[in-house]
């Protein structure tokens, strides 16, 4: 906004120095967030090695900080293979599709007070809309690949997502019950409190949500234990099989925006996102992204010993969880909140 207005106090029209101060604005925050998830990449193999007692990258730069640059240009250098009975076209948008709706979610997250691109009123909403919509560009992907393969992969995948955004979305309905807001900045100030311990959603009765919201993260973002569309006896590594160089980078790239951002969500819905712990000194000195971006390690330092830790479901038990014990457990979850924001808050 300040942009803005300087760009309109040297005589710009004001609809075009607003377009250009968003534009600034979006450009910055999406080079921070792609340097962020190189390292974060990093960490997560540094993680997985640690577990493996073993040293994990570390030629490339000093203690190998270069890596994650290494293999970008490494892809992007890589030729291009479009295989000869692929739907060229829906071939080449898919991983765009993907990677542009793993960003797009980002538009809503507030790293600070007022630091967000898009402080929207329906932010969980729009959030929750581009997590649906991922789904497509991996459809599109194993269908224009023309082999069984990937097609198969696809059709597990989408299967794994929807039955697990089902969980989410009964999870964020209970937050939202607490909240009494749609938007992610609010359901963050809701969270304050007023006196030194802060009211946390994790430390009242939704803390079984967290766990619930973790996996069910986990599934929707095809992460270990749960990346049975990678899984290399039945499937020869997923939908992007027949992908390489940049367009297999777009996919990798997206599913780990996907990763942090669940992560992002995990840290505003339960453990107060941009709050301190504490809301006394020295806690309240420290800036509020610093705390966001804390918790949001935490959750991928999680991430990461999952699976380093756990072994890969069967596909039938990934269903069962979702269905069988997810749903009903979030459902009941819905009610009860419900009569505890009715009967029991207003009496506290």
């Amino acid at each position: 906004m300040q942009l803005a207005n300087f760009l309109s106090g040297l005589g710009w029209n004001h609809s075009l120095a607003w377009f250009v101060s968003q534009f600034v604005l979006i450009l910055i925050f999406d080079v921070v967030l792609l340097v962020m998830i190189a390292y974060l990449l990093l960490a997560d193999r540094k993680i997985w090695a640690a577990v493996q007692m073993r040293r994990g990258p570390n030629v490339v730069g000093p203690f190998g900080l270069l890596q994650t640059f290494a293999d970008l240009f490494k892809f992007l250098f890589k030729e291009v293979i479009i295989p000869a009975g692929a739907n060229k076209v829906i071939f080449m948008i898919a991983p765009l599709i993907t990677v542009t709706l793993a960003f797009a979610g980002w538009a809503v997250v507030p790293m600070q007070e007022h630091w967000v691109v898009s402080d929207i009123n329906v932010g969980i909403l729009y959030l929750f809309a581009m997590s649906s919509l991922g789904v497509y560009g991996i459809i599109m992907a194993g269908w224009a690949s023309n082999s069984k393969y990937p097609f198969l992969s696809a059709l597990r995948a989408a299967a794994q997502m929807v039955s697990y955004e089902v969980s989410i979305g009964f999870v964020i309905i209970t937050v939202l019950l607490f909240a009494g807001s749609l938007n992610l900045s609010d359901i963050v100030r809701a969270q304050a409190g007023t006196g030194i311990l802060p009211h946390w959603y994790v430390f009242s009765i939704l803390f079984p949500m967290l766990p619930i919201f973790f996996v069910s993260a986990l599934a929707e973002t095809n992460r270990p234990p749960f990346d049975l569309v990678e899984a290399e006896s039945e499937l020869v590594a997923g939908f992007f099989v027949e992908y390489s160089s940049t367009p297999f980078l777009l996919f990798f790239l997206g599913e780990y925006l996907s990763i942090v951002l669940m992560c992002a969500m995990c840290s505003i819905l339960f453990l107060g996102g941009w709050l301190p712990p504490l809301n006394i000194a020295p806690f309240t000195w420290v800036p509020g992204i610093i705390w966001f971006l804390l918790k949001i390690c935490f959750f991928f330092f999680m991430f990461a010993m999952v699976k380093a830790m756990v072994p890969r479901y069967r596909y039938d038990q990934l269903m069962r969880l979702g269905w069988k014990v997810f749903l009903p457990t979030s459902l009941l979850w819905v009610v009860l909140t419900a009569g505890w924001v009715l009967f029991v808050r207003p009496h506290l």
